[in-house]
């Protein structure tokens, strides 16, 4: 698979399986048919655009709970890093390291500048299939709006 190839709308999301904050191994697949998730990609632990992003998903976290969603951040950032990130931050939801990228080149997340890891939230439905995706590097708060309003359709339908 080319690195160039992006997930789009209607597609069966990729798997894959990275750890969490405890080292422990998460794989997307195993929430099919439990929850619609609602995967985030950013670029680092306690910057300020990316606490802002993650602080708005911990302070709707039982909104997206109640629309059926998981919430998953997926950043290069070591496992320590998103402990002490969680920690300090209050995050209730998974945070999973993606040391290499890999996962983030599977979906076809692209860089800011060529340098920057992109910010991009995909929401998944329960039977794994993209129905939304958000980019925006320099508007973390609209990546909650968007997932939002998109779980509230999902679950009209």
């Amino acid at each position: 698979m080319s690195a160039h190839i992006q997930v789009a709308v209607g597609d069966t999301a990729p798997d894959f399986t990275l750890p969490d904050a405890q080292g422990k191994q998460v794989t997307l697949s195993s929430f099919q048919g439990k929850s619609s998730i609602v995967l985030y990609f950013y670029p680092k632990d306690n910057t300020p655009g990316c606490t802002t992003e993650a602080c708005a998903f911990r302070d709707n976290y039982e909104v997206f709970q109640t629309e059926g969603a998981e919430v998953i951040g997926v950043s290069s950032d070591s496992e320590e890093s998103h402990q002490d990130f969680a920690g300090k931050q209050r995050l209730p939801f998974i945070l999973l390291s993606d040391k290499n990228g890999a996962t983030r080149k599977l979906f076809g997340v692209p860089a800011s500048l060529g340098v920057i890891p992109g910010r991009v939230t995909y929401v998944i439905d329960k039977k794994g299939v993209v129905r939304h995706i958000f980019n925006s590097q320099t508007n973390p708060l609209k990546h909650i709006e968007e997932s939002l309003t998109v779980l509230r359709k999902i679950n009209a339908e």
